[in-house]
């Protein structure tokens, strides 16, 4: 294996399928299966969740909620998702533990830095729930944060296209997709890869970045062996 731990970053959007809303379970059962699959190589798979198919905190401050109130609820929405995420890779026979950021001991573990590491070494699956904990930080920048804090190899951003383009490729047919990009470069041409805030703290940590198609099957497979799937995002 390239990669011996990874932290995937998963979008809400990507749980919910071709719905607009809310969590598809075929979706949720293809996502696992992936994720099982790789497990089964022995790679350490650390998760952070979005939760853009529930509740997203920037969408509900345009509406004029308070924003520090729409972002703790869009936390909340994660811890959905994650214990969704977590029944169903139990089910799959690959043992997980959810940790979130935000107290919930009746349905997950409070996050502890060693306690995280700890799991990983035991080879459970280990789901971040609830971003930071904090409002104004996006669930990107909990997977840079954390990806951070448990030495993972690589953090791998799961969207809905094969990489990073200079455009939309859905919008615009001449848009360019980028093999291998600097960090900086994200941030100068104003892509949307990431957060800025997520970006700069890859940046300042030499965090290498993979971003991939989530709904090929077994791209996940294929990054953590070497394959050149999709864009690396890295130091030039």
């Amino acid at each position: 294996m390239k990669y011996k731990r990874i932290l995937l970053k998963l979008s809400g959007e990507a749980l919910a399928g071709d719905n607009s809303f809310g969590i598809d379970n075929g979706m949720l059962e293809k996502i696992a299966s992936e994720i099982a699959e790789v497990h089964r190589l022995g790679v350490e798979i650390a998760v952070v969740v979005g939760a853009g198919n529930i509740h997203r905190g920037v969408s509900g401050a345009t509406t004029g909620m308070d924003r520090s109130t729409s972002d703790y609820m869009g936390m909340i929405a994660t811890v959905i998702n994650c214990l969704a995420l977590q029944d169903t890779l139990e089910r799959s026979g690959v043992y997980t533990r959810v940790l979130s950021a935000i107290e919930m001991k009746e349905v997950a573990e409070n996050y502890i830095r060693r306690r995280a590491m700890r799991h990983l070494e035991k080879k459970r699956v280990v789901i971040f729930a609830a971003g930071t904990g904090n409002p104004y930080f996006t669930t990107d920048t909990t997977a840079a944060l954390r990806a951070n804090e448990i030495n993972a190899d690589v953090i791998m951003k799961a969207t809905k296209v094969d990489g990073v383009y200079d455009k939309d490729p859905a919008k615009h047919s001449d848009a360019v997709k980028f093999e291998e990009i600097a960090y900086i470069d994200v941030l100068s041409k104003g892509l949307q890869v990431m957060d800025s805030t997520a970006i700069s703290l890859c940046m300042d940590n030499q965090t290498d970045i993979i971003v991939f198609n989530m709904f090929e099957s077994g791209n996940i497979n294929k990054v953590v062996q070497g394959e050149k799937i999709g864009t690396l995002v890295t130091s030039k």
